[in-house]
This record gives C-alpha cells, sequence and structure tokens, in this order.
C-alpha cells in the first residue's frame, strides 16, 4: 500500500512516499520514513500524529492512499495569539 508521511518543522518540510505492506501501523510507517532520524526533536510520546487532519494513535492501522500527519506541539506563541482572537 502506498502512504505519506508529512512533518512540517519552521522552515523545513519533511515528506515522503512509503510503499508499505498491509497492516502496517502509524508508528511502522513513521519509523521506516526516516523522519525520526532526520528530527530528532520529534517525541511521539508527547507529540499527536494522524491521517488527513484528523488525530489517531500510532497504532491505528493504515489503508493505501493515507497521509500520516506529525504535528507539533502548540508553542507559547501559539496559545497567546489563539487566545486573543
Amino acid at each position: 500500500m502506498k502512504v505519506e508521511i508529512v512533518y512540517l518543522a519552521p522552515g523545513k518540510c519533511f515528506t515522503t512516499p512509503l510503499d508499505l505492506p498491509d497492516g502496517a501501523t502509524i508508528e511502522m510507517a513513521i519509523e521506516y520514513s526516516g523522519v525520526l532520524r532526520q528530527f530528532p526533536e520529534i517525541d511521539l510520546g508527547k507529540q499527536k500524529v494522524g491521517v488527513y487532519g484528523k488525530v489517531k494513535p500510532l497504532t491505528a492501522l493504515l489503508e493505501d492512499g493515507d497521509r500520516v500527519e506529525i504535528y507539533r506541539p502548540a508553542t507559547a506563541e501559539k496559545k497567546k495569539k489563539a487566545a486573543a482572537a
């Protein structure tokens, strides 16, 4: 099955297509993609992940065509702007 991994960091964008076996989980896809080696600041124990904007657990099974997204934690600056809006 074909999936894509996406992670946006300040000034950087990681995106890579993967071809995984059926039954692959989000966590497997992330580990296989190499994003954790390129961005060691990613902490899957704290950061949320999802598929097409919907938060999912790392154990969620993927389907052909899924786009796995790793979400950055909200910073204090982002929280202030959201509260002011």
